[in-house]
């Protein structure tokens, strides 16, 4: 199951994240969504990272079936200045990443692997 909440005025594209969520973690996996602004975002990265900004992404698993994601649509604008694609695309990636995280990966050279996989899967919205 998927809960989404959007904390933030930030318009955002139209991606399948359940169809998403369910491919990579399946659909046993509880996941909450939260879209939020530069000031919580700032805020749970210096809690949990010890790094004083806003961030794109943060990832929190709290047992094999449940984890929360936290997702900063104004860092991933930003952010977007520096990448050749679209704002759903990068969102797209981004929302993978994290989920790659809940599944265990850290970042390397597996994690790049199972990122490609899922873009691969959902390759009509990386065009």
């Amino acid at each position: 199951m998927l809960h989404i909440k959007k904390r933030t005025k930030s318009a955002l594209p139209e991606i399948p994240f359940e169809k998403i969520k369910n491919f990579v973690l399946g659909q046993g996996y509880e996941l909450s969504l939260v879209f939020v602004g530069d000031k919580v975002s700032k805020q749970l990265n210096d809690k949990f990272r010890r790094k004083n900004r806003p961030t794109n992404i943060l990832s929190f698993p709290y047992s094999e079936t449940d984890g929360e994601i936290f997702i900063d649509p104004n860092v991933v604008k930003r952010e977007l200045k520096f990448e050749r694609t679209t704002l759903r695309s990068y969102l797209t990636y981004i929302f993978i990443h994290g989920l790659c995280h809940l599944k265990g990966f850290d970042h390397g050279s597996k994690m790049d692997v199972e990122e490609e996989k899922v873009k691969k899967k959902f390759a009509d919205i990386f065009v």
